[in-house]
């Protein structure tokens, strides 16, 4: 199991129409202390809220004290989070921004804030199956549900 002194982040984003109105939800655990994060926006796109719910997690992380310079493990369900910023982004950066395609890389207000954040946190990012029972995803996704019906 994970070692007491990581932080275990679980997050969630998604859309009512994509685009459309949008949640995210964010869970820290520390321990057996629990944090939980969320907000939403009226339109948006479901990758847009994935990344958002990492950036708000790595935020908090980054900004409160007592969790600075502990090791932290990044649960995902967003292929695109994951695959993004461990691995696409080195090729977009070096491209200029712009994807093996040679078009723009969408989202990249965020991609940077999230490089940003991952270049100063010892984060480890994990995939997860999404509506799998997995219980703080399915947190994540209830959280990221209440902030779409809130922003219809």
């Amino acid at each position: 199991m994970e070692n007491e002194d990581v932080l275990v982040v679980y997050t969630d984003g998604g859309c009512s129409g994509n685009p459309g109105p949008g949640g995210w939800g964010a869970v820290i655990l520390d321990g057996d202390a629990e944090t939980r994060l969320s907000g939403g926006e009226h339109a948006t796109t479901n990758n847009r809220m994935e990344l958002t719910a990492a950036i708000k997690a790595l935020e908090a992380v980054s900004t409160n004290a007592a969790w600075q310079g502990r090791p932290v493990a990044v649960y995902s369900d967003s292929q695109y989070v994951k695959n993004g910023i461990t691995s696409w982004i080195q090729g977009w950066k070096r491209n200029g921004w712009k994807t093996a395609a040679k078009k723009p890389v969408l989202n990249r207000d965020l991609w940077e804030q999230l490089d940003a954040l991952y270049s100063a946190l010892p984060v480890r990012w994990q995939w997860v199956k999404g509506h799998a029972g997995i219980r703080y995803n399915e947190v994540c996704d209830s959280l990221c549900q209440q902030e779409i019906a809130r922003n219809r």
